[in-house]
């Protein structure tokens, strides 16, 4: 497929902006259904804005210490176990994962 530069206007100042060609192409490959509706300095300015939605406004995790079911280390958990499923520290928990989809 090819792809030619687009002129999109900025839903946030009005302006118009480019959608290149290679950053259609870049959307394509991981799978982003919609194109851009803010110009590169919008985006920016909300990804940064005080008032957005992002991971930084939000709330520490409470964790929660456990031990592990597969190597006994003490180690902390962002939800609360119940006690009939096992707890894992990170790298059992990888190892058990990798072992379910293999």
């Amino acid at each position: 497929m090819s792809f030619d530069d687009k002129t999109l206007k900025c839903r946030d100042c009005g302006n118009d902006f480019l959608f290149t060609a290679g950053e259609q192409e870049f959307y394509q490959q991981k799978g982003l259904m919609n194109q851009p509706s803010r110009c590169r300095p919008c985006r920016e300015a909300r990804r940064n804005s005080v008032g957005s939605t992002g991971r930084s406004e939000r709330a520490p995790r409470e964790m929660h210490p456990v031990i592990c079911a597969e190597c006994g280390a003490e180690t902390q958990v962002p939800f609360l176990p119940t006690k009939d499923r096992p707890v894992y520290c990170s790298s059992c928990f990888d190892k058990v994962r990798g072992a379910a989809h293999s």
